[in-house]
């Protein structure tokens, strides 16, 4: 069995064997929210300008978004996508994508003037080839193609989501100040 730090630099250099291994290792839950804490917290220092309360608060929308990402994927690949030979679980989800964000480590980087951004965008995209490759390997999919379809139709349905939230969040808040008027 790899190491934390072997999977790490496994999942970063897109190694379907470190996917396949995390998936099918039901410790590594726990080294996978390692993985997604760290990297949300390279978040929040990357953008140290949003202070304390953005480290915190990027903290809290990584995880979340870390559960919802694996629950949505779960659903669309497991679910609605399968390919003939697909078997996964929740668990293999979370790991698998947990692991997706080791290049998000680069993130912490972001508050470099000049290159913190272009940065930041590498990590990001490096983060997305990842997660294709997560949802391949946990998936059991013998295409990749299928795997970025299912990557594509979960960032939509994410952010209609988080669009519906951000409208009914700020309708309460509408009506928070016409209470107070």
């Amino acid at each position: 069995m790899a190491s934390w730090v072997q999977r790490v630099i496994g999942a970063a250099k897109l190694d379907a064997a470190t996917y396949e291994d995390v998936e099918a290792d039901k410790t590594a839950t726990g080294q996978a929210l390692g993985v997604v804490v760290l990297s949300s917290i390279a978040a929040g220092i990357g953008g140290l300008a949003a202070g304390e309360r953005g480290v915190l608060g990027g903290l809290v929308a990584g995880l979340a978004g870390w559960v919802a990402a694996s629950f949505l994927t779960y659903v669309i690949g497991a679910k609605m996508l399968p390919e003939p030979q697909t078997r996964a679980d929740m668990g293999e989800m979370l790991r698998t994508l947990g692991f997706a964000a080791a290049p998000g480590f680069l993130r912490a980087f972001g508050f470099l003037p000049l290159f913190g951004g272009i940065i930041v965008l590498a990590a990001q995209v490096w983060m997305l080839f990842a997660t294709v490759v997560a949802v391949r390997q946990a998936l059991d999919y013998t295409s990749t193609g299928r795997a970025v379809l299912v990557c594509v139709i979960g960032w939509f349905v994410n952010l209609l989501l988080w669009v519906w939230i951000a409208a009914l969040v700020g309708i309460a808040f509408l009506g928070l100040g016409a209470m107070g008027q």
